[in-house]
């Protein structure tokens, strides 16, 4: 059996020697556990910023394209009102089929030409 005295003294050392693991461990956490959660955060900012901005160009283009697409199809569009409402059809028929279906009248001749440049 132990004595008092040695229980102390054995207890105290185990105690010491716990503290002294318990520092180390706790050493290396507080040395370097904040400052490499906060570069890990931050790097983790920067690369989600920098996938935004590509989003957002990549976004900013798509709309730049379809902004100019609509403003062709408002002018199709327009041309097309004008039609419907314009009195006169025959100029409409000729127009479609001269310049779309390649008709002529009988007294017109047309030149194609047949050259293709490399």
């Amino acid at each position: 059996m132990m004595s008092a005295r040695e229980y102390r003294k054995a207890s105290a050392e185990i105690k010491r020697k716990y503290r002294r693991k318990m520092r180390k461990q706790r050493s290396f956490v507080s040395v370097w556990g904040a400052p490499l959660l906060v570069a890990v955060v931050f790097i983790a900012c920067i690369v989600s910023i920098i996938s935004n901005k590509v989003e957002l160009d990549a976004k900013q283009n798509e709309l730049a394209e379809l902004r100019a697409q609509a403003e062709v199809l408002e002018a199709e569009n327009a041309t097309y009102e004008n039609i419907l409402y314009e009195k006169d059809e025959r100029a409409y028929m000729e127009l479609i089929a001269t310049e779309k279906l390649g008709y002529a009248y009988p007294d017109e001749r047309r030149y194609y030409d047949t050259v293709q440049l490399s």
